[in-house]
């Protein structure tokens, strides 16, 4: 089942209101409208790994401070000092 587009009815109604010519102009209009929704599918797809990269790095600048090393020896006196 096809989606209603408004842009894809407006471009129909031109090509239906221009003179006829010697080729079809509905089999010319899928071909176009195919390659754009196809650009515009793909332009889509790099935006969401753009983002999900963008994401990623976030994630890592802000759990970095998280995985520094930590010294036994610091957690044991901290016990100490704790008990007493």
């Amino acid at each position: 089942m096809r989606m209603h587009d408004p842009f894809e009815e407006s471009l129909r109604d031109l090509l239906k209101a221009s003179p006829h010519s010697d080729h079809d102009d509905d089999a010319t209009l899928g071909r176009v409208l195919k390659t754009a929704n196809r650009q515009v599918g793909a332009g889509d797809l790099f935006s969401l790994m753009g983002h999900w990269l963008e994401a990623m790095m976030i994630a890592l600048n802000n759990g970095s401070p998280h995985l520094a090393p930590v010294s036994r020896r610091n957690a044991s006196v901290r016990s100490a000092d704790k008990a007493d």
